[in-house]
């Protein structure tokens, strides 16, 4: 029934067939958590393991850094529940984990700036000055 009216409704979700377009649907509405202060030694798949405890999570990323492939000490998890997710933050925020306090909190969208600048800086910024 719902696969028909998102068949039917939303263009966006036309695809081959129906049981993807409801999976699809079911995704867009699924809660994208990040993780602070994560140990460089975890691994994505201790992330992930620590949220199970709480629901069923469709994925568990700890970012890595692209020069040195070293853990940049943060990441993502994304659980299908809006409660069970809710229920992880509360718990999770402040936790001990392998020996470092975790800040869980709910992902904000990511904003792009139209010139691409992330910030940072400062570098030699005054034109050089002869004297």
């Amino acid at each position: 029934m719902i696969c028909d009216f998102l068949y039917y409704i939303c263009p966006i979700f036309k695809l081959t067939e129906r049981s993807d377009i409801f999976f699809n649907f079911l995704i867009v509405f699924s809660m994208n958590i990040y993780i602070a202060n994560i140990p460089f030694k975890a691994k994505d798949n201790d992330l992930r393991e620590l949220f199970e405890q709480y629901g069923e999570v469709q994925s568990a990323k700890i970012i890595m850094d692209k020069v040195t492939q070293r853990s940049r000490g943060f990441g993502f998890v994304e659980m299908s529940d809006d409660a069970e997710a809710r229920e992880a933050i509360e718990s999770l925020n402040g936790a001990d984990f392998m020996g470092k306090t975790l800040v869980v909190n709910e992902a904000r969208p990511r904003t792009d700036n139209p010139d691409g600048n992330r910030g940072g800086g400062g570098f030699n910024r005054r034109p050089n000055r002869s004297i």
